[in-house]
């Protein structure tokens, strides 16, 4: 049987079609998380909002619609592709930086793109617990052990946020043997095993590109060049 290709989260395709107002937000979020690690406060999100001009409301709610933020119920930021606020199996950091935690594995591969710096991924296996270190630099990446793969998934029927569908579902695994046999015990997940090129082209097209302006230049927020 063939194996779906994984999911398609075209995140670059949603910030894409975002209006200037809540492009504005959802560039100083990234910024904040590239600066600090952390999300900024609800009211610091609708005062930029106003700045530009806009309804703080509709600028929210347009960013949760396109799925490139997703809010709690105290309307926190929950997630913020290819960050997490809270901590995951999946860390991220780099040379005089904070310490980050991904979304999924295919959002850390794309952060060293995203942010124009070498950074250094380490994660956890599900089920095993094993360490997966991937030293990432743009399109380029050394992983430990040299046989980690991605295992890309996500539960049948779900829709709404990735964050809910699929995130908890993209992993890194030492090897495409741990990956499938973790899916085999996990039925309800459908996937499939991402080489290590691939898993990346994969981060570097969805996230290469997340924090450049219209002009093609990153958010004047971002971080410092190394």
């Amino acid at each position: 049987m063939t194996q779906p290709a994984g999911p398609d989260l075209n995140k670059d395709g949603c910030a894409a079609t975002l209006t200037g107002p809540a492009r504005q937000v959802h560039l100083a979020v990234l910024a904040a998380f590239a600066q600090a690690g952390q999300a900024p406060g609800r009211v610091e999100l609708e005062r930029i909002a106003r700045a530009g001009g806009a309804d703080p409301a509709a600028v929210l709610a347009e960013l949760a619609e396109r799925d490139v933020l997703a809010f709690g119920q105290a309307g926190e930021i929950r997630a913020a592709y290819p960050f997490s606020p809270s901590p995951t199996p999946i860390r991220v950091s780099w040379q005089g930086g904070p310490v980050t935690y991904a979304m999924c594995a295919i959002d850390a591969l794309g952060m060293s793109a995203m942010l124009g710096r070498p950074v250094t991924i380490t994660a956890t296996e599900p089920g095993t617990g094993r360490v997966i270190t991937v030293h990432a630099d743009r399109d380029q990446a050394r992983w430990d052990p040299r046989g980690a793969v991605v295992f890309a998934g996500a539960t049948s029927g779900d829709c709404g946020h990735a964050a809910d569908r699929t995130c908890s579902y993209i992993n890194f695994f030492t090897s495409a043997r741990a990956a499938r046999t973790w899916a085999r015990a996990n039925p309800a997940v459908a996937g499939t095993v991402l080489g290590r090129a691939q898993a990346l082209r994969r981060g570097v097209e969805e996230f290469g590109a997340f924090m450049r302006t219209g002009d093609g230049t990153g958010p004047p927020a971002g971080p410092d060049p190394m």
